[in-house]
């Protein structure tokens, strides 16, 4: 389903310039929701985000705007679904300069239906060769250049893993390919900070500052290193479609399950929230 110039279409081909810098400089940025019970979860914080974005982008565009695709979409998905959200600089001439007083191009997709999963689902990391640098504007705001991230996940799925481990250029833990990533350490739950090149994940934020005190667990945003995931007693994964996954191997070893318990109980008031 396809949300385009104010009308829905079950059709994903539209009419589209082909000068749009979206398309030919990844220039642009966007947003994954998902829609249950009949609204799109954490909408306003997805929308902050993308306004901080923008705004940092210089890509004029209000609330509104960004706000009706998924408002029609999200009425249109009676059983739920994934909506991504996405704007571009628009057209512009050949080469890098942006145009003086761009028209920003905003559309946007969907598909359902969505439904949890009854447990968390367990994904095989593999560490990436590329290296996430956290002195680029693109590592955080989730902009269209998600190159990296492409060939972090083919890199990793050549290797038998299900997912990227990104460590950033000075070697400490960023991310993974679609997601933030958690280590359980005792009543520790520690992250990686923002200062390594982490995308402030609205995933990542409600465990922060919601769930984990209300299951008395100590919030800490950390520079962590790679050998620091062996001796968790769990590893897990966030993002906004699949809320919390386990992390069970890195680079072909086991990595501790015994937090698996813990890891649950912050999916399920997730879940709770959603609800």
């Amino acid at each position: 389903m396809l949300w385009f110039d104010g009308a829905i279409s079950n059709d994903p081909r539209a009419g589209f310039d082909l000068r749009d810098r979206g398309l030919l400089l990844g220039d642009g940025l966007f947003e994954t929701l998902v829609v249950a019970n009949g609204r799109a979860f954490m909408l306003d914080a997805h929308l902050d985000r993308l306004l901080a974005g923008a705004a940092a982008l210089n890509i004029p565009v209000d609330r509104a705007s960004l706000r009706r695709p998924v408002d029609d979409l999200t009425a249109a998905l009676p059983d739920g679904g994934i909506i991504r959200l996405t704007l571009t600089r628009g057209a512009g001439p050949r080469g890098l300069r942006p145009p003086a007083s761009p028209q920003p191009t905003i559309f946007a997709t969907a598909s359902g239906p969505w439904s949890p999963n009854p447990t968390a689902a367990e994904m095989r990391l593999a560490t990436a060769r590329i290296r996430r640098n956290p002195h680029s504007p693109t590592s955080r705001y989730k902009t269209l250049a998600y190159l990296d991230n492409v060939l972090a996940l083919q890199e990793a799925l050549d290797q038998g893993a299900d997912d990227a481990l990104l460590l950033e250029t000075g070697g400490h833990l960023a991310c993974t390919s679609a997601g933030n990533i958690f280590v359980l350490q005792g009543e520790s739950l520690l992250t990686p900070s923002l200062d390594n090149g982490v995308l402030p994940g609205i995933t990542r934020a409600l465990v922060l500052d919601v769930v984990a005190p209300e299951l008395g667990l100590i919030p800490q945003e950390v520079s962590l290193s790679r050998d620091s995931l062996f001796q968790a007693d769990a590893v897990f994964l966030t993002n906004s479609v699949v809320l919390v996954t386990h992390a069970t191997e890195l680079d072909g070893k086991p990595l501790s399950r015994t937090g698996q318990e813990t890891v649950e109980h912050i999916r399920a008031k997730l879940l709770a929230l959603m609800r």
